[in-house]
This record gives structure tokens, sequence and C-alpha cells, in this order.
């Protein structure tokens, strides 16, 4: 089949025309790599935030060569945690979001048709098919994970499972399906593993200057006579400063930059299914059911809601949540992804597209 994306209308497409499917994984992955690379340094600068904090209250970053001890001391420190989580999030990361969903996997017996579409697209996407979860839960949602096209899972609730034709089943399953061969289900794990570890560094750290400030406010002010010389003083308190700053502020950066990648990537997920089943309408009758769904799915929580294809929260699900276009939002508002979906129908499609169907196209017809 014809990897090229057909489609004249640049302002559903935002990409040039002759672009492939394989040119935006190799996008995305340079991207990935360039944004984790920015979450790993964001990591260190926090860690360095830690040890200045902690070194000012206990005394020990109070002189100009323990401040720069401190420094060292805190990046080598959160490079080597910020190491260690990320290749536990790699080799263990799938397996623990699997659990904390309540994710069971099924064989063929329990669902033929579901495992009979996975297999079909495994073919046209040339990947293995991954292993196949349910989880036990009326609310309506699809998630991936794992950390290649080797060692991936789908999961679907069973409501979404009991509201869905065939059609619009093979829509849900290749937008997810486009999540594994696009790589972003590594990197949603990796960048997941990066936040919880910022959000839970600054949380601790401010949690502890409160009880500080209330319960040993003065202790701070009685050493400050410790210091080199006023110019050291003066230097010291700003990067004290700098480092209490970037604590307030990590957490919020580092949600901004998972939420905003997470939305142009279930774009792009969108188009990749349609690139798979040739038929727009089964993922846009997919996300309408989705979209009149206000029940929120209680096994999602922050850490897990950008992995799934609709926002799980309950906040997400008010009035018109999944409508609403916020940077604060890991999905973009649902009535833009099927507008996108919807020009693709009228769409030109090239001849060596048309000649080339896959099984799954248009498949309404089938049991």
């Amino acid at each position: 089949m014809s990897d090229v994306i057909h489609t004249d209308n640049p302002a559903i497409r935002g990409l040039p025309a002759n672009v492939t499917f394989p040119d935006l994984i190799r996008r995305n992955k340079r991207r990935s790599a360039l944004l984790m690379l920015g979450m790993g340094l964001l990591v260190i600068l926090v860690g360095m935030a830690v040890t200045i904090i902690l070194g000012f209250y206990t005394g020990a970053a109070r002189h100009q060569v323990n401040l720069v001890q401190s420094l060292i001391l805190g990046g080598v420190a959160s490079a080597i945690v910020a190491s260690i989580a990320g290749v536990w999030s790699f080799y263990g990361g799938s397996s623990a979001i699997l659990a904390l969903s309540g994710a069971k996997e099924i064989e063929k017996k329990d669902d033929p048709q579901l495992y009979n579409v996975v297999e079909e697209l495994a073919i046209a996407a040339g990947i293995p098919p991954p292993k196949i979860y349910v989880i036990d839960d009326t609310a309506l949602n699809a998630f991936a994970t794992g950390r290649d096209p080797e060692h991936a899972a789908v999961a679907i609730t069973r409501g979404l499972r009991a509201q869905l034709s065939r059609d619009e089943l093979a829509g849900v399953m290749a937008h997810e399906f486009s999540h594994i061969r696009f790589y972003d289900i590594r990197f949603a794990m990796l960048m997941a593993t990066m936040v919880g570890l910022i959000v839970f560094a600054s949380d601790a750290v401010l949690q502890m200057m409160r009880i500080h400030f209330w319960y040993g406010g003065g202790r701070r002010s009685s050493r400050r006579s410790d210091s080199d010389n006023k110019g050291a003083a003066v230097i010291m308190l700003i990067v004290f400063v700098i480092s209490i700053i970037l604590m307030i502020i990590a957490p919020t950066l580092a949600m901004l930059i998972r939420m905003a990648v997470s939305r142009e990537r279930e774009y792009l997920a969108d188009a990749g299914a349609v690139e798979l089943t040739r038929y727009p309408q089964g993922l846009i009758s997919a996300l309408q059911k989705l979209g009149a769904c206000r029940e929120p799915l209680e096994v999602a929580n922050r850490a897990t809601s950008h992995l799934y294809i609709v926002n799980p929260m309950r906040n997400a699900l008010k009035n018109d949540g999944h409508q609403l276009d916020s940077v604060f939002r890991t999905h973009p508002p649902l009535q833009d992804r099927i507008a996108r979906l919807s020009a693709l129908i009228a769409a030109p499609v090239a001849p060596e597209t048309r000649s080339k169907p896959t099984s799954l196209e248009h498949s309404s017809a089938r049991p």
C-alpha cells in the first residue's frame, strides 16, 4: 500500500503533499529524543534545586564552595535517579500501567472478532500482533502501551467493546496501532516517568519548606553571617530564590510539555488509523460514541490519562469537556479530530492506493 498521505487541504493536513508515514515515524523519533533530552535536563535542574534548598536549610550550602558542590551533587544524583527510572519504565512500565488499569489479558476464544481485527491490522501495519487486554469497566475507552512494536499491548474497556460495530472497532484499534508503530507508546511511558519524578520532588521539597516555615523558621536567619562576604551572600540568595521558583514552575512546565505533545500525536494517530483501514467513517463513528459518554474510567489517573483515546478523567467529561481546546488538556478537541477525519472522506486517493485496498476496508458487511 502507499504510505503517502493524500489530501489537498493544508488546514487539515498541515504537512507537505509528499510526506509519508515512515517520514512521520522518523520525525516522531527525532522529536521524542529531543523532548526526552529536554525533560532529562529539567529533571537534573530540579535535582540541583533540591540540593540547594536542602543545603540552605541544613547549613551545608551557605558557602560558595559548598554551593558549587551541592549543584554538582544534585545534578549527578538526579541524573542517576532519572536513568534508573527510565530503564525501569522501558522494561517494566507497560506491565505497571496495565496492572494499574486493571487490564486482564484475553485469548482468542474469549473474543474471536476482536482478535481477528487485531490480526488484520497487524498485517496491514507490518508489525507483530500486540497482546490484547480488556478492562472490566462500563466506561468507553482504550489505550496502547509498550516499548516497541515487538513488545506492545492494546487494552479496551468492556463498555467500549460492547458499544462498537466491527468498523468502529477497527477504527479504534487502528488508532492504537498507530501509536504503536509511531513509537508513541515508548515516549508516553518515559515522559510520564520523568513528569512523575519532577512532581514528586517538587511536592516533597515545597512541603518541607512549608513545615519549616511554620515550625522552625528562625533557624535560617540566625546563620546568614556564615557567608564569606556580602557579595557571596547575595549570589547564594539569588541561587536559592531561583531554586524555589524552579521547584514551583517545574511540574507545570513538565505537564504542559507532555500535554502539548500528546495532543499533536492524537491527530497523527487518527490519520494513521485511516491509512490502515481506508475507512474514516469507522473511527468517526467511534469517536462520536466516545464523546457522548459521560462516565469516567475509575481506574484512570493523571499519570495515565494521556494514554487513552479520549481523556478518561471525570473533569474532562463534564459538560463540553471533550470539545474544549486548552493547553491544559491531554487531548485535542473531539470536534477537531472528527473534522480532520471527515475531510479525509472527500480527499483524493492515489491510483496506487485504490489498487491495493486492505482487508479491513469498509467491513460493515462482515459478521
